[in-house]
């Protein structure tokens, strides 16, 4: 493909950020309406369960959803394909700002979730095939810091819409948004893709999305129980598992009668500096998404600050983003991709394990400047990583590169969701539980469902005593959620240790795929 004029790439460039950002927007924005959907006169009474799907329905379909969206962008070609993800998004947001109740929400939130896998690949292959060789590293820097300008807007935006309307005004955000972004694609962006009409991967599709659905569904509703999980929640678990290991057993291999199919190659994984950033960039996720998720709770709940005081405080990471994605091509040309990203790994688990020193009383001057390091800490690790993991590719491999590297955020944000919610609910209900013996058997269940049913509660009761021990159990259990928040996210250092290594070239080691290797491009 000819290199464009440099002025006319920022502009395309432009174009696909912003539209990328909208897709980050809507997990960003909804933690901080997350208080209030809970709440059964604000909003609509959610447990912590419905606001865990609420929050996973969108990071499932988004991410079993990206698989097909990176195959969509190859063979339709990428605009077309963003371009349906802001239709499928704008009209998706429309329905559920007059949801009825949590099950519509959460729908809704899984049909948000299918435009923007659709939307997220598209834009990486945008940015990767519109943009010469030599700003192409700087374009998909901008590309990655669409994070944190999501971050930045996300809780600041909720937070002044929560003030003055209805919590379904956060999902109308994304009407003008969309809007703006379906005019600059039609005009500035143009149309390339592969000339080979390969086979879409249905089945693939099928088994990833139905076998992500399984466990988180598994992992939530078990984590949702007292004692051990029961037998539902296990069978889900199990089932999803192997619907996951069928998934990878059938994707081709690019030989035989697979060759030509678009799945999830996967002797893309065979690359190192692919696998390894994969790997890296779900576990970053799934810290972050999960902590994200209880951090609203603490600053909303034990803090008592306002939607958009907390807002505030959460946006402080986007700057901190802003700066980790300029500091991150400094320290790769000293320390290399490879260090650059461990440093940033360990940092953000640092953060992720700070929540330990935190109560009622900490400065909030503390949690924003904590909040600004696991912002820069990020911006270390997402950046390089992406560069490194589509420079490791052939370009034939662009849209499925692409869709792995961008399943990696909203995967491992609904497993950190997921399994760290389900810590964060299972550590509550057992701390609160001694100061609920005197309540009567249904209110007490109705108590230990979240610590927002228990505040409700003790304010109807006039029990400052017991709303004193929802704050205290809280606590608690943030602190255990956080402990294992930095264990686990720590372990992705490990294997971008030991499988970030340079390589020879992919193309050298495997053919690429299909009937055809060079990009046809034409203008929309």
């Amino acid at each position: 493909m000819r290199s464009r004029p440099a002025a006319r790439q920022w502009p395309i460039v432009a174009v696909a950020v912003l539209a990328q950002t909208l897709a980050l927007l809507d997990n960003t924005i909804l933690n901080i309406a997350l208080q209030t959907l809970g709440d059964p006169v604000r909003g609509l009474g959610a447990s912590s369960a419905d606001l865990e799907w609420a929050v996973d329905s969108y990071s499932l379909v988004f991410g079993a959803g990206s698989f097909a969206g990176g195959a969509l962008a190859d063979r339709y070609g990428p605009r077309r394909t963003m371009m349906a993800g802001l239709s499928l998004l704008a009209v998706a947001s429309a329905l559920a700002a007059f949801s009825a109740n949590a099950v519509e929400l959460i729908a809704c939130r899984g049909f948000m979730g299918a435009g923007a896998a659709l939307i997220t690949p598209a834009t990486l292959v945008v940015v990767t095939r519109q943009t010469a060789p030599a700003n192409r590293a700087r374009a998909i820097a901008i590309w990655a810091s669409s994070g944190a300008l999501a971050v930045a807007i996300g809780p600041v935006a909720g937070g002044v819409l929560l003030a003055r309307f209805w919590w379904g005004s956060v999902f109308l955000l994304n009407l003008p948004v969309a809007a703006l972004c379906l005019a600059g694609a039609g005009i500035l962006v143009p149309e390339s893709r592969y000339p080979g009409r390969r086979v879409l991967d249905l089945l693939g599709t099928v088994l990833s999305t139905l076998g992500l659905g399984f466990l988180v569904y598994g992992v939530i509703s078990g984590g949702g129980q007292p004692g051990f999980p029961g037998p539902l929640p296990l069978a889900s678990g199990m089932a999803g598992l192997l619907l996951l290991t069928v998934f990878v057993m059938v994707q081709p291999r690019g030989t035989g009668q697979h060759r030509g199919t678009f799945g999830i190659d996967m002797r893309i994984f065979s690359e190192p500096r692919f696998s390894g950033g994969s790997v890296a960039l779900l576990l970053l996720f799934f810290g972050l998404a999960g902590q994200l998720f209880y951090a609203a709770f603490y600053l909303q709940g034990v803090r008592g600050l306002s939607a958009f005081a907390a807002g505030a405080v959460m946006a402080t990471a986007a700057a901190g983003v802003g700066c980790g994605n300029q500091l991150a091509p400094v320290l790769s040309r000293r320390l290399t991709a490879r260090w650059t990203a461990v440093t940033g790994i360990l940092v953000s688990s640092v953060t992720f394990g700070s929540y330990v020193l935190f109560d009622a009383r900490t400065p909030l001057v503390a949690v924003a400047m904590m909040l600004m390091v696991q912002g820069t800490a990020t911006g270390l690790v997402v950046s390089p990583m992406t560069t490194e993991m589509m420079a490791a590719l052939p370009p034939a491999y662009a849209g499925v590169g692409s869709a792995v590297s961008a399943t990696a955020r909203p995967v491992g944000s609904t497993l950190g969701v997921a399994v760290l919610g389900s810590v964060l609910a299972s550590a509550y209900r057992g701390a609160i539980l001694p100061a609920l013996g005197h309540l009567p058997a249904s209110t007490r269940e109705q108590a230990t469902a979240s610590a927002q049913a228990t505040r409700a509660l003790a304010r109807s009761l006039h029990r400052p005593g017991l709303l004193a021990a929802a704050n205290h159990a809280y606590l608690h259990a943030m602190y255990v959620t956080a402990a294992w928040t930095a264990v686990l996210s720590a372990a992705g250092a490990v294997g971008v240790i030991r499988y970030f290594r340079p390589q020879k070239p992919l193309p050298e080691r495997i053919e690429a795929p299909g009937p055809g290797t060079a990009a046809s491009t034409r203008s929309g």
